[in-house]
């Protein structure tokens, strides 16, 4: 759960910045391109490079339109919408047959933009009043790309306040009123989500193309005016200023794009933004998905699972578009994509620790087999050996009796090493709990030193207990017994024979210190390092030929260990080692008056 957490929020941090925003936009303007809107009642009287060249440039504007709007005029248009500012007077005679013009439009829009100062430049006072409606041409362009996707419905500077021109040639062509709230404006039966707040923005559905009649063809056509919403305006390069970018990467004119704000309120399918709770909820069930598929699935199963999952990241955006919402791109992609990745990666580790795990169990089992064979060769030779003597030969009474005696000892020898076998792996296991009996440290030290002594006399070794035994230990003795015999008989194992092998008891407050030093050929710090690890053999072992399994000391570190102890080993080269085993206890007459007190 924490890896995919981690995965849906860096996926979600990695959605909101200016380049995840880019993508989105590119991804936006793919998807407006690919399902675009035929024109139904616009119409955009260009005033182009052409007209401006046959009828003298912008210093005879005014003069072109006037030949333009009497032509409109004719046609009968259900609205006009002029998209040139007319600020100032130039010319009396021309201002005169313009207004004239003007005067005869039907539901005529001029605009109005705010200047360089923040001020409004409105239309003169003889063409202001003979307008149906005053429309803003500002348009929103995104600062990251420059492309014009939106469109502010209303614009407030100071104490005015002016609907887009394309808002107020639908209003007009609908013959009804805006009606306002705080989250949407309706006009007649159109509702528009454009929040209040925002300036109430509207994203623009922009048209393959909008029907444009260039000025010098317009006494030919004008008949295609009729019942139509004229947009006029200029769309030569070399005179508008207000040329901006669609989402299909067109070089579009300030008048074009008031046509498509137009036909974008006619269709009534309005392009708003998913919430910022749907686009959680969305790209948190991709992060459940990929958590599931890896969860239950593995390998190439898991992988083809997933597959689908990261491609339908992808086309979520386009489903939402066709239901007129835009979704971000980003978001769903990069969570998918980081919660698979992430939930593969743990699956990976997960598994590769299972195995490891299982492949450590399946060693530590043979192991443990490889102890338990190696420990119980002694006895079961013995007894093996005992018993072919009495069946094979007919011995004195006495003798058969001392070997009815060895195989009765050395039986009951093997089964304690089964017992502490069993222990053994319960303990490693940490499945076992270990008795808690009170017991003098001297007596295990006395039958360890008895056990081993016929091994040493063998060898010719000779053992000796330096210092007096003290103290008083609590745990399993059982365990104890095997971990101090291990020590004594690895002592003669790997001493040369007449040599001395000695035990040295030391109590210290609660530590009571037992070691055992050889003179054996000893070790260097690299095997010192080694020398409790499962199966390490040392150099000693391997130059005395002794056999054995590697695993002896690693088990009496985890007797010693799991009673509150710990190991320390100190050896050179040539001169011998001494393994001391660290255990809490507590002296012999401390106990006998504690005893005394209860």
């Amino acid at each position: 759960m924490g890896v995919l957490a981690a995965c849906f929020g860096i996926g979600m941090l990695a959605a909101w910045n200016p380049l995840a925003a880019r993508v989105d936009h590119q991804a936006y303007d793919w998807m407006s391109e690919a399902q675009p809107a035929p024109a139904h009642d616009a119409l955009v009287v260009a005033i182009d490079e052409a007209a401006l060249r046959a009828r003298g440039e912008m210093q005879n504007i005014r003069k072109i339109l006037v030949e333009a709007l009497d032509k409109i005029d004719e046609a009968h248009p259900k609205a006009v919408a002029v998209d040139v500012i007319l600020a100032s007077e130039v010319d009396p005679a021309d201002d005169a047959r313009l207004e004239a013009a003007l005067r005869v439009t039907p539901n005529l829009i001029l605009p109005v933009e705010l200047d360089t100062a923040g001020q409004w430049e409105e239309p003169a006072p003889r063409f202001k009043p003979l307008a149906k409606a005053i429309g803003h041409v500002h348009h929103v362009v995104d600062r990251n790309d420059g492309v014009s996707r939106e469109v502010a419905l209303e614009k407030v500077m100071g104490s005015r306040r002016y609907w887009a021109l394309g808002l107020e040639a639908y209003r007009l062509a609908q013959g009804a009123d805006i009606v306002e709230s705080p989250d949407d404006i309706q006009v007649g039966n159109t509702l528009v989500p454009a929040a209040r707040a925002e300036g109430r923005p509207m994203r623009i559905r922009y048209l393959a193309s909008i029907p444009t009649m260039p000025l010098l063809e317009l006494t030919a056509r004008r008949e295609e005016l009729r019942g139509k919403v004229v947009f006029l305006g200029i769309t030569a390069l070399s005179a508008a200023h207000d040329r901006l970018v669609s989402p299909m990467g067109e070089s579009v004119s300030g008048v074009e794009v008031h046509a498509h704000i137009y036909e974008t309120l006619l269709a009534g399918r309005f392009l708003t933004d998913v919430k910022d709770s749907t686009i959680l909820a969305v790209c948190a069930g991709f992060t459940i998905a990929a958590g599931l598929i890896f969860g239950f699935l593995s390998g190439w199963a898991a992988y083809a699972t997933a597959a689908p999952l990261l491609a339908f990241a992808f086309y979520v955006p386009v489903l939402f578009f066709r239901q007129d919402q835009v979704f971000p791109m980003v978001a769903p992609a990069a969570v998918a994509w980081l919660s698979a990745i992430g939930a593969a990666t743990y699956q990976h580790f997960v598994v590769r620790r299972t195995l490891r795990r299982t492949e450590s169990e399946k060693s530590r089992y043979q192991q443990a087999m490889h102890w338990a064979a190696h420990e119980m060769r002694t006895p079961l030779t013995a007894i093996q050996g005992s018993s072919e003597l009495m069946s094979r030969y007919k011995l004195p009474e006495e003798k058969r009796g001392q070997l009815s005696e060895m195989i009765n000892s050395e039986s009951k020898r093997l089964a304690r090493i089964i017992q502490t076998f069993l222990d053994v792996e319960r303990l490693a296991e940490g499945h076992m709990d270990l008795k808690r009996e009170t017991f003098p440290a001297a007596a295990i030290v006395d039958v360890c030193m008895s056990r081993v002594t016929p091994l040493a006399e063998r060898k010719r070794i000779s053992m000796s207990i330096e210092t007096p035994v003290d103290g008083t230990l609590k745990g399993d003795r059982e365990l104890m017994e095997y971990a101090f015999y291990n020590l004594l008989t690895n002592a003669v194992k790997y001493s040369a024979p007449d040599t001395r092998v000695r035990v040295r008891a030391d109590l210290r407050g609660t530590e009571l210190r037992l070691a055992v030093t050889d003179e054996g050929m000893g070790m260097d710090a690299k095997e010192l390092k080694n020398i409790f690890q499962k199966f390490y053999r040392t150099k000693r072992a391997e130059a005395s030929g002794e056999v054995g399994t590697g695993i002896g000391l690693s088990i009496v570190e985890q007797i010693v260990t799991h009673h509150g102890g710990r190991m320390e080993v100190a050896s050179t080269p040539g001169k011998g080692s001494c393994f001391t085993m660290i255990l809490l206890a507590q002296s012999t007459t401390a106990t006998h008056a504690e005893t005394a007190d209860r």
